[in-house]
């Protein structure tokens, strides 16, 4: 597979006259989309280069050209094809400026094609370029949604834009402020992908399923309702057989709701073979979810990571992980030989990897117990988790460091089992404790706090506890903590 189209094929149109093109996604077009999404590249190019010879004044080859490398390069991460591909983008964009401005899809596609690369941008750490692509997008949306205001897909971007902008951390406000006047909420972005949603019931619409899977991260990410999420990437009929990305959607949301033994059947399913791209990253995932069951071999899937992996994202993490499986099999020498490699391999621009880096370097080996309750925890085994705590008590460790960790991992646990009351006070115990040190563990135990009250209708406590979490700055996890925290706010207007 090429992964790169021909330069010669992707600006064939460029002898064409600007009057001579048009933009539709006739039946040929909505097929190579699918193939495209369902990581099919090899037959999307091939299908790609027979649609220009048979409709060659139709651009939307150009659209599915785009998704087709932004797919690749996300997927691999491959920086030479990233950098090879951005003179494509340009050109890309000045020839559909050549097609008829009169068309719903005319400044949509302009604009899709920005953020897509706006999220490659973001990956390969060009956040000006990023956040100029987003400023650009967002404007000719809206000039799109005020001429063409019933058309659809200009709603599957607008929505999540419109979403996300009011709990952009604190670090990126700057170009929120300076480069694209964004302006929305999370209940106006909400009721967008929503519209489309509803439209989709009784309409036939090619980006239905992308709309729900960005709505479901929405659920997820912003409206901490994992369980709505998982029920709605089930009813869009996404089969893991089907592409290494439906695999990866479903086993992610199945994680993030608590479904760990879901997840483990949803990537033993993935599909194999030259047909489809693979994802390194589903590797990655099997050796989480299994060391999240406390299976022993679970590094085995790390190193299948690295081994297959060419980008740089998760390297560090990969290491950590392995380094936790090391003891959990009680090899501590083997522990320390992984912190090393993660301090000294991969990159630390994932804030996961940051996360990793910081372990390593605080040379603070985790009790054993500790670090079982954390996992089970994460792969929703509550019971089990509080199984493990209830056997220690905050006392029992000597730093501080894991003090607070034992006080803030009952709250979760607790939480997690639905007792609220008692997971208050472990939460607030940790406030108390650690609110000035620089871990994570109190900024999280305020935005828990806030949920539960959230969840219980204290909108007063909910807000003051979002609040708190905001008014703390940890060394970890500080920008999802506070995106969370800010879309809790938002929600509670």
């Amino acid at each position: 597979m090429r992964l790169l189209l021909p330069l010669s094929f992707l600006l064939l149109t460029t002898t064409l006259q600007a009057g001579e093109t048009y933009f539709a996604y006739t039946p040929d077009a909505q097929a190579i989309y699918e193939l495209v999404v369902t990581l099919r590249f090899a037959e999307a190019e091939q299908a790609l280069e027979q649609l220009q010879k048979d409709d060659p004044h139709n651009l939307v080859a150009l659209h599915l050209a785009n998704y087709l490398e932004v797919f690749a390069i996300l997927i691999s991460e491959d920086e030479a094809l990233y950098k090879e591909c951005r003179k494509n983008r340009d050109e890309r964009l000045w020839q559909l400026q050549r097609t008829d401005p009169n068309s719903p899809w005319y400044l949509f596609v302009q604009a899709d094609v920005r953020l897509q690369w706006a999220l490659l941008r973001l990956r390969f750490g060009e956040v000006m370029g990023a956040f100029n692509d987003v400023s650009k997008a967002y404007q000719l949306l809206e000039r799109n949604q005020k001429v063409f205001p019933d058309f659809m897909p200009n709603y599957k971007d607008l929505g999540m834009l419109h979403a996300i902008v009011g709990t952009v951390p604190d670090q990126y406000r700057w170009g929120i402020q300076l480069l694209s006047g964004v302006e929305g909420s999370i209940r106006q972005g909400k009721a967008e992908l929503e519209r489309v949603l509803a439209y989709a019931e009784n309409e036939s619409f090619l980006f239905a399923r992308e709309t729900a899977v960005l709505y479901a991260y929405f659920l997820l990410h912003l409206e901490q309702a994992p369980e709505k999420a998982w029920s709605l990437v089930q009813d869009i009929g996404l089969s893991p057989k089907d592409s290494p990305l439906y695999c990866f959607i479903l086993a992610n949301v199945a994680m993030r709701s608590n479904r760990n033994e879901e997840a483990l059947r949803i990537l033993r399913e993935r599909p194999q073979g030259k047909a489809f791209a693979s994802i390194p990253y589903l590797e990655f995932m099997e050796g989480l979810v299994r060391l999240r069951r406390l299976d022993p071999g679970a590094k085995t899937y790390f190193k299948r990571y690295l081994e297959q992996f060419r980008g740089r994202n998760f390297i560090k993490e990969a290491y950590q992980k392995m380094a936790w499986s090391a003891l959990l099999d009680g090899d501590e020498d083997q522990y320390w030989s992984y912190m090393t490699a993660c301090r000294q391999k991969g990159y630390s621009d994932a804030g996961s990897d940051k996360n990793a880096l910081l372990e390593a370097t605080s040379q603070r080996l985790p009790p054993v117990g500790l670090l079982k309750a954390r996992l089970l925890f994460d792969g929703g085994y509550m019971q089990q988790a509080y199984e493990v705590l209830i056997l220690m008590a905050d006392h029992d460790f000597a730093t501080e460091y894991h003090q607070l960790e034992y006080t803030y991992r009952m709250g979760r646990v607790l939480h997690g089992l639905k007792k609220h009351n008692a997971a208050l006070l472990f939460y607030q115990k940790t406030i108390r404790a650690g609110r000035a040190s620089p871990y994570y563990f109190a900024c999280n135990a305020a935005l828990q706090s806030g949920l539960i009250y959230e969840e219980t209708g204290q909108n007063t406590s909910a807000r003051r506890s979002f609040a708190l979490c905001l008014s703390m700055k940890p060394d970890e996890y500080r920008t999802g903590l506070h995106q969370s925290a800010k879309a809790g706010l938002k929600r509670l207007e």
